[in-house]
């Protein structure tokens, strides 16, 4: 990294540390929701066909500049199951699963030009899911300053367990990708499961709530408009 340059916040550079680009918290909807989605230049991976319960939309996410395509996406959610509540309400039993599809990228400049981010890693799929789950599962009873505060702390504890996904933290999970089995990194707290690892042309990650993580598979998305349907 260049030592002029300033770095861009979370594990392995990736530019979602504002709270408008944490997966699990959504912000202004296009137009056309699959539309970001349709520009991107990697597969997207969901749960495979062995889940047969809703499917949504999140969001997708840009996470650096380069010369052709200055807001290129380079990470995006897919949904699976009960949608985490929007307002301030306990999570409850809802039960949901989503898989974060990172692309694989190298080094290269920060959107606004003024630093560098790094090369993605499954590391960043495990921050970015991670967050994910906690914006999606804060505590209830807590009001806006200190829920601030909450996610700011707990954000930071999944930034330094992504940084070591060969760590105590995590244990270790073959799941089928594409219906191959893949390795993947994974644990649980009490807030819901987090895991995360590669999947053919990608970085997948993944959190969920009240669905077992171990009964899952992830397959390459071959209709986004499964993702619209309600």
């Amino acid at each position: 990294m260049d030592a002029s340059s300033s770095p861009a916040p979370g594990p392995a550079g990736t530019a979602t540390a504002r709270a408008a680009e944490v997966p699990g918290r959504r912000t202004a909807e296009p137009a056309d929701p699959l539309a970001p989605y349709l520009s991107a230049d990697f597969p997207w991976y969901g749960l495979d066909e062995g889940w047969t319960g809703r499917r949504w939309l999140l969001q997708a996410g840009a996470g650096g500049a380069r010369p052709a395509q200055p807001r290129a996406v380079d990470y995006g959610s897919l949904g699976h199951g009960e949608e985490p509540p929007r307002q301030q309400e306990a999570h409850g039993g809802r039960r949901f699963a989503v898989v974060v599809t990172v692309a694989r990228r190298p080094g290269r400049r920060s959107a606004d030009g003024t630093g560098v981010l790094e090369a993605t890693s499954a590391a960043s799929a495990a921050w970015l899911a991670g967050s994910g789950l906690l914006a999606s599962t804060w505590p209830g009873q807590l009001d806006r300053n200190r829920r601030q505060e909450w996610l700011d702390q707990q954000s930071a504890l999944a930034w330094d367990l992504a940084d070591d996904l060969g760590g105590a933290g995590w244990s270790p999970l073959t799941l089928p990708v594409n219906g191959l089995p893949q390795p993947f990194r994974y644990r649980e707290s009490e807030y819901g499961w987090v895991l995360a690892g590669e999947a053919p042309g990608v970085l997948l990650g993944a959190y969920g709530r009240g669905l077992s993580a171990y009964g899952l598979g992830f397959s390459a998305v071959q209709d986004l408009a499964a993702y619209t349907k309600h």
